[in-house]
């Protein structure tokens, strides 16, 4: 798709593949880190760590991006559309740092069926949307990419059906109040990343279309 654009403007959709490494990255720490809650390994605050990490670096990437969106005068495509896609993706990193921090400032010490699943199903479609924005300059693997987005948002629909799923689990009689409330934000926060991937998502799809 704009494989015939200007060489020096490449440096765009390697920019946005360098982030978006970093939010599967800190989307596959995170699922280590919920899985391996009390399993007495005393690997968690590595993990985080690794998040946040993952999220400074980000930070630097999406400085980068902006910068070169006022250094330049032509851009390889709408730099509406540029500063978009960065945001989302770094929406979709900063909620995942929030996920991982919030199981220190929870307190909470065993991970859950459906937490498990919710990040699983994060690292999916983090490592689809990381798929979709490294072949986006690629005008031969458009379909490919078109499809990537499709799955990213199945994915999400999975992951508003697992939250339900979870809080009718929370407000079954006898269940504890803080461990309800704070479960429930929890979970929001969980399902708050599959949002920002679809947004991403959307945002390529447009893109996609308005490049065709």
């Amino acid at each position: 798709m704009f494989s015939s654009l200007m060489p020096q403007r490449r440096e765009f959709f390697e920019l946005l593949a360098a982030h978006s490494e970093k939010v599967a990255a800190g989307a596959n720490a995170t699922l280590r880190l919920i899985n391996g809650l009390g399993d007495g390994s005393g690997n968690a605050a590595a993990l985080v760590s690794e998040v946040n990490l993952n999220e400074k670096s980000a930070d630097e990437i999406k400085a980068k991006v902006i910068a070169r969106l006022h250094q330049s005068f032509t851009t390889p495509i709408n730099r509406d559309q540029i500063h978009s896609l960065i945001s989302d993706l770094d929406m979709t990193l900063n909620v995942l740092q929030s996920v991982a921090n919030a199981i220190d400032m929870y307190g909470i010490k065993q991970s859950t069926i459906e937490a498990r699943e919710m990040a699983s199903l994060s690292a999916d479609a983090c490592m689809r949307l990381n798929r979709a924005v490294a072949a986006l300059g690629d005008k031969a693997r458009g379909e490919e990419t078109l499809n990537l987005c499709k799955e990213i948002e199945e994915i999400e629909t999975k992951a508003d059906k697992v939250q339900q799923k979870a809080i009718t689990e929370l407000f079954k009689e006898g269940a504890n109040v803080w461990q309800t409330m704070k479960m429930r934000e929890f979970y929001s926060l969980q399902e708050s990343v599959l949002d920002c991937c679809q947004d991403a998502a959307k945002m390529i799809e447009e893109i996609l279309i308005e490049n065709s």
